[in-house]
């Protein structure tokens, strides 16, 4: 892969991690997988700029340099200090509403809809968990920084 390449890669992959921090900031209610996505997206961003910075030369490659100093802005100010803390808090809400909803559910006398839907809502239940634990090993390596 060529210098060119690369750089073009990290401008893709950055416009990409942007339009995702900026869709958390504007959606009151995010997916399970767009959680999972915007982290992955930073996780993927974060390990190119580590890659790139130890292969760059300051003098001739300033302008990819400076786009990285940009993106570890946006990442440390905007997701890591407001996004990041908006989705942990938005997540456990979630899972005590739904778990909530199971605990108030009367498990006498279930018709099979009833049933289905509970069962719905425990699947539910584990994915929000499942992504809360993701999110949160995120957050851990962030404590560690």
């Amino acid at each position: 892969m060529s210098f060119d390449d690369i750089s073009s890669m990290f401008h893709t992959e950055s416009e990409k991690l942007e339009k995702l921090i900026n869709n958390t900031t504007t959606k009151s209610e995010l997916s399970i997988s767009e959680v999972v996505e915007t982290y992955y997206q930073i996780m993927n961003v974060s390990s190119m700029i580590i890659m790139l910075k130890s292969q760059l030369d300051v003098d001739k490659h300033k302008t990819l340099l400076d786009k990285i100093t940009e993106i570890e802005r946006v990442i440390s100010e905007k997701f890591n200090s407001s996004t990041h803390p908006q989705i942990m808090g938005k997540l456990t809400k979630s899972i005590q509403k739904t778990t909530k909803n199971l605990q108030s559910s009367d498990t006498e006398q279930k018709s099979k809809e009833e049933t289905e839907n509970d069962a719905k809502l425990y699947e539910e239940l584990r994915q929000k968990m499942s992504t809360k634990e993701f999110v949160e090993q995120y957050d851990k390596g962030l404590s560690h920084d």
